[in-house]
């Protein structure tokens, strides 16, 4: 499955170059009027017309996959995982509290300060005061009820903190092994890149996500 994740990483640099091989194999099978090459012919068209719709409009704007490299969400989601992430559902809505995003991580959130691909949960809109206290989470004064968390207790306390405007707050449910908001603080809201909807991968966990 590591296949999966290189084709859902790889750059716009090498789509281009596969395009433009695919063009001029065409263009030199064109030249021969046999049945052999009409068929290659065919072939070549296919997947031209296949690596555009993927790579150049399903992936930058409809749906993309991605593979899980920590246990930040365990155990909603494990190291090794495969994911489709809808990526223009937040072109029509906002994002919910209580739906897992991902996103593009700020610098301060790694420590090689590099902008790497996040998940986790929404947890705090723009206004909300969030707050850890006693091994929980609250929301504007209320405990949330969260049955999807590794612990049982919140191993930190948060000061009551109100979330910006254009910004989210977001937290790993495997709480206590998480680099989230409760350290980095507020992620901004352009840097959403979708909602995770599907674990497709192994198959015996396949199954939409909540």
């Amino acid at each position: 499955m590591r296949m999966t994740e290189w084709l859902a990483n790889v750059s716009i640099g090498y789509i281009i170059a596969a395009i433009v091989m695919l063009l001029i194999a065409r263009l030199i099978i064109g030249r021969y009027k046999t049945p052999l090459a009409r068929s290659m012919a065919e072939v070549v068209e296919s997947a031209l017309m296949a690596i555009a719709l993927v790579f150049l409009f399903i992936r930058p704007f409809v749906v993309q996959a991605f593979f899980i490299p920590s246990p930040s969400m365990y155990p909603t989601l494990r190291e090794g995982d495969h994911i489709l992430v809808n990526k223009f559902i937040y072109r029509f809505r906002e994002p919910r509290v209580g739906e897992i995003i991902v996103f593009k991580a700020p610098p301060a959130a790694t420590d090689d300060h590099t902008e790497k691909d996040f998940i986790k949960r929404l947890i705090g809109l723009p206004g909300d005061v969030i707050e850890v206290k006693k091994g929980a989470l609250y929301r504007n004064g209320k405990r949330m009820n969260e049955p999807y968390l590794n612990d049982n207790e919140i191993g930190y306390t948060m000061e009551p903190t109100k979330v910006p405007e254009g910004k989210l707050f977001v937290f790993g449910d495997n709480r206590n092994d998480s680099r989230d908001s409760h350290m980095w603080g507020a992620l901004e809201r352009k840097r959403v890149i979708g909602k995770a909807m599907v674990r497709f991968w192994p198959p015996a966990r396949f199954g939409t996500l909540h």
